[in-house]
């Protein structure tokens, strides 16, 4: 993989009727690489922002529809400034989207980041029914 110094000297190193073309590639080498980075990272943080049992429950709030943040505070015992930081963290990765209603925001739920989650979850739930069949079988052999 050409470094950022490759990709930003390639231009003025190479001479030629080919120098436009390399240096296009590179880029283009260089911004898919980025682009890769990012998307793993933004997977990452889908699973910290839900490994918080707060920010867990107020997803499932927000499953059965658009609240505001005081509604969504209520059940709670923390302010409503500690309900705003967990809607941030899930707004940020892309789980939570708001709209503005005058003075007041109002939350609904976007579960399409969850489906990182979903397939990393399933490739498990795969080999643990492996392995539930397999002990079924042994226990009937050997009972």
């Amino acid at each position: 993989m050409p470094s950022h110094a490759d990709a930003v000297e390639t231009p003025m190193a190479m001479t030629g009727p080919h120098a436009k073309h390399t240096w296009r590639l590179t880029f283009k080498l260089l911004l898919n690489y980025s682009w890769g980075m990012h998307r793993r990272a933004s997977a990452v943080d889908v699973f910290q922002a839900i490994a918080d049992p707060t920010r867990r429950a107020i997803l499932d709030l927000l499953s059965q529809g658009e609240r505001g943040v005081s509604q969504l505070a209520e059940p709670f015992q923390m302010s409503l400034s500690a309900v705003s930081q967990h809607l941030k963290v899930l707004r940020d990765v892309g789980l939570v989207r708001d709209r503005r209603a005058g003075r007041e925001k109002f939350y609904r739920l976007n579960a399409g980041p969850l489906r990182d989650v979903s397939a990393w979850v399933f490739h498990y739930e795969q080999f643990w029914r492996g392995k539930l069949d397999a002990l079924g079988e042994h226990l009937k052999r050997n009972p």
